[in-house]
């Protein structure tokens, strides 16, 4: 879309004697590259990387636990779990979805990982998952090398980040 955009751009402006001025305005998001910080997220030459996209479900046994100190329990692991998945720099984005949905999708991990069998390691010290209120669709997903610097953010928004 936007090579079209300039494109068009380009052939418009040189009746009015930008068109230099419009391609160098074209360019300049490539002047400011950085290789260092590229190679340090493991961006290839997209910017992007591969992690492990990990979709939570309601599991079977979400209806069956219904004691409210064992859930309590249960989840305070989850959010434990998580919290060693990002130490560790694994865990790069989570979150529940805002409300119910008709496929009972409740939450998403982004793993910093390279196979769906590391993924699933990290998830077995998951109470949740391991007790069956949340099971787990795995899938590979390329996204921005630049995922994980929202942390550094959200560490200073949020009153209770991990």
């Amino acid at each position: 879309m936007k090579k079209y955009f300039y494109l068009m751009v380009l052939s418009v402006l040189p009746l009015a004697g930008k068109a230099q001025n419009t391609v160098q305005a074209a360019e300049s998001p490539h002047k400011k590259y950085n290789r260092q910080l590229a190679d340090s997220l493991g961006a290839d030459e997209r910017g992007m990387k591969n992690y492990m996209l990990v979709i939570l479900k309601t599991g079977p046994k979400d209806s069956v636990i219904t004691d409210k100190k064992e859930r309590e329990e249960l989840f305070k692991g989850h959010f434990s779990n998580m919290t060693a998945m990002e130490k560790a720099g694994k865990l790069k984005l989570a979150g529940p979805f805002a409300t119910k949905n008709n496929l009972g999708y409740r939450g998403i991990f982004l793993l910093d990982v390279a196979t769906e069998a590391e993924a699933r390691s990290l998830l077995q010290n998951d109470p949740t998952v391991k007790a069956g209120i949340f099971s787990v669709e795995i899938l590979p997903f390329y996204g921005s090398a630049a995922i994980p610097m929202h942390l550094k953010y959200h560490h200073q928004i949020s009153q209770d980040a991990l």
